[in-house]
């Protein structure tokens, strides 16, 4: 059976006022004033709308641009990207492929030995399931991503 969606009123009731208008309306959060942006405790990232699996600590790092950046998605079956072409540029938008949650970009400009792509994400558009959490929040598939 489908999964029904959630509707837009109980989206709004949910989520943070800057947690809808990222998701929903691809805002953008000010840069460097993200939860996660210098964040970097052991765990995952899940879409804040859907709780889908979207990016591991074990990818993230300090890009300097004010946002989480990612080498890559946790899987990339997760993620969707579409050309944007707001504000005069051209960009690659990345969004959640279950909720459709607006996340972020994706710039080729990331570790060249690690890919060379920067998944630049806002934190708004994500909930962070700590190492420790895992398998008690139902993400037991990805604990092997921290075992020592």
């Amino acid at each position: 059976m489908a999964e029904e969606k959630e509707s837009q009123a109980d989206l709004k009731q949910r989520l943070t006022a800057e947690e809808y208008a990222v998701t929903q309306h691809a805002a953008t959060e000010a840069a460097f004033t993200g939860k996660y942006d210098a964040f970097y405790e052991p765990g995952i990232y899940v879409d804040v709308v859907s709780g889908q699996p979207l990016f591991s600590s074990t990818d993230k790092y300090d890009a300097g641009c004010g946002w989480p950046s990612f080498t890559k998605p946790i899987d990339a079956s997760h993620v969707t990207e579409n050309t944007d072409h707001s504000f005069g540029m051209s960009r690659q938008e990345v969004r959640s492929t279950d909720a459709g949650s607006h996340l972020g970009h994706v710039f080729t400009d990331g570790p060249q030995d690690q890919g060379g792509l920067r998944y630049c994400i806002n934190s708004a558009a994500l909930k962070f399931i700590p190492a420790d959490q895992l398998e008690a929040k139902g993400y037991h598939n990805f604990a092997q991503l921290f075992d020592k």
